[in-house]
């Protein structure tokens, strides 16, 4: 059974204490947009994908402070906003790398000018990195979730995190050279590209996480893209515009629209975004300021710094 963490009074906050309001504003979001989504009319039923995501960041993460009394948005709401910016270019880079795979595309009521289009995906692609890590948030406050004692260690010297990143780069490549066939890839070559970089950088890394035996955030990260996964899928299946795949070898069985084999991109897929964002606040100037709840702090993360999983 999955047991809660006692809240002291001690932690709770203005900002933290406003969780229940998120939480019903948000529910209520989700479900008037969701309905909208597969049975309003058109073209309201267009522009539901970033109210429906909206409101389930903020039901979730309204829902984590109230049980543990602080949350992303609570803690920073200017890094919380960074997340939705740091998002967008993260998912326009596995549309350029699906010029080349090929392995969906979306179905559309209409068509729509290149700039009209491009505002309209880039606002669907800003809830990506925040959906993940709200959910991240919330596991992390089950028993199930919580920090276990350490397992296996993986440590790795700098040249043999360079050569690593080297051979993320090289298979992300790869993945775009001969789709047809290495097209798997480009789900974990982007996460062993930048992983190390950060690592190296002294940025917040899973490679920095499992050098100490720390796993558990791994598999926080991978139950987050498998809850989001699903729920990207059902509520895609009904919509309009709506996104279909064709992927080699495994076009069946499907769940939703997603082949069930598909599901498992989602593992090394929220690793990927992780990776991304990282790499991305590293240039914010409260980088070592701790925020993610979800990633243990460690030591040395590749530059003498405290990796704080800030």
């Amino acid at each position: 059974m999955l047991v809660g963490r006692r809240v002291p009074a001690r932690r709770l906050s203005i900002a933290a204490l406003g969780g229940p309001r998120r939480l019903w504003a948000g529910l209520t979001l989700l479900l008037v947009a969701w309905w909208f989504a597969w049975f309003g009319p058109a073209p309201l039923s267009e522009h539901t994908f970033f109210p429906l995501w909206l409101g389930y960041i903020l039901a979730v993460d309204g829902f984590t402070a109230r049980r543990s009394g602080t949350s992303l948005l609570a803690r920073n709401p200017r890094r919380f906003a960074w997340l939705f910016l740091f998002s967008v270019p993260l998912w326009w880079l596995f549309e350029f790398a699906n010029r080349f795979l090929d392995n969906w595309r979306y179905l559309l009521p209409r068509l729509y000018d290149p700039v009209e289009y491009a505002l309209l995906a880039s606002l669907a692609f800003s809830t990506v990195m925040p959906a993940l890590f709200v959910t991240a948030e919330l596991l992390r406050t089950y028993a199930l979730f919580a920090p276990q004692r350490r397992w296996v260690r993986i440590a790795a010297d700098r040249p043999q995190l360079a050569m690593l990143a080297v051979t993320g780069w090289a298979m992300f490549i790869l993945s775009l050279a001969f789709p047809h066939g290495l097209f798997p890839l480009v789900w974990i070559g982007l996460f062993l590209a930048l992983d190390p970089m950060n690592a190296l950088l002294g940025n917040p890394s899973m490679t920095a996480q499992v050098r100490e035996g720390r796993w558990d955030s791994v598999l926080v990260l991978f139950a987050a893209g498998l809850i989001c996964g699903w729920l990207w899928e059902l509520w895609n299946v009904l919509s309009m515009p709506k996104w279909v795949y064709d992927i080699p070898f495994a076009a069946q069985p499907r769940l939703f629209e997603m082949p069930l084999l598909g599901y498992g991109g989602y593992l090394p897929f929220a690793l990927e975004v992780f990776a991304v964002w990282a790499l991305l606040q590293g240039a914010l100037p409260d980088r070592h300021a701790a925020w993610l709840r979800f990633i243990r702090p460690v030591q040395g993360a590749g530059s003498g710094q405290t990796d704080t999983g800030a």
